[in-house]
């Protein structure tokens, strides 16, 4: 074969080879890209939201409500495509007295006979760096409905030292929120509006069919929750 007929099938032998590499590698990075997020379930033992607020500006009174349930998509180190749902039972509530917890969740109040949870569910995640985030959502509270960011710092994700030695995520986070915005505006001269919460959560790997579920019941979105501002007509 000449010379040159030998140079022309080996270039075009080489582009070939070049299209199938780029092809490979562009399907690649495709699957990378098309790749969901870990599905997580919230560990209702080892989650715990602390709240604090004025009381009477003597001091401020701290409490805390446990058992919160739900799930969230993430993946150590990538903030894209993270989500959070959480239902909080506000009957849970603890302040220390047996008084000041029925106080609270008096229908004045939380109302917690007419809505014993609130709920968190995000609707947006921007990534400060690959262990902290701002997550921002709804908060669903006494049946009223307001924007919510917190600021959130993934601490750890690993195997768990004690059995069954599940795969663990631990996170912490930091809020505030204004009570009279959810129609707890009774006692303004006693009970401070700036509530500040801290947020302490674990959470388990969970199938993917329980995340599809949780985010499926979360889009259909809140039932009989008010969404305008106390005292505005609907």
């Amino acid at each position: 074969m000449p010379s040159s007929a030998l140079h022309a099938a080996a270039t075009v032998c080489l582009r070939r080879l070049a299209v199938a590499v780029l092809a490979c590698v562009a399907g690649f990075g495709g699957t990378a890209q098309a790749a969901e997020p870990d599905a997580w379930k919230l560990d209702p033992v080892h989650t715990r939201v602390v709240f604090a607020v004025s009381h009477a500006g003597f001091s401020s009174a701290i409490g805390t409500v446990s058992g919160s349930e739900g799930g969230l998509l993430y993946t150590p180190g990538e903030w894209d495509g993270a989500r959070l749902v959480v239902e909080l039972p506000i009957t849970r509530l603890d302040l220390g007295d047996a008084g000041w917890n029925r106080a609270a969740l008096a229908p004045n109040l939380l109302d917690g006979d007419t809505h014993p949870t609130a709920r968190f569910v995000s609707n947006t995640v921007t990534a400060l760096d690959p262990r902290r985030a701002e997550v921002c959502g709804d908060l669903t509270l006494r049946g009223v409905t307001r924007p919510l960011c917190m600021q959130v710092t993934a601490n750890a994700v690993e195997r768990h030292p004690m059995p069954p030695f599940r795969q663990t995520a631990g996170f912490s986070a930091t809020a505030t929120l204004s009570r009279s915005a959810h129609g707890l505006d009774a006692w303004p001269s006693m009970i401070g509006d700036t509530v500040e919460l801290r947020i302490e959560a674990e959470a388990t790997r969970a199938s993917r069919s329980f995340a599809e579920r949780l985010f499926s019941e979360a889009q259909a979105g809140p039932t009989n929750h008010d969404t305008t501002a106390p005292g505005e007509q609907p």
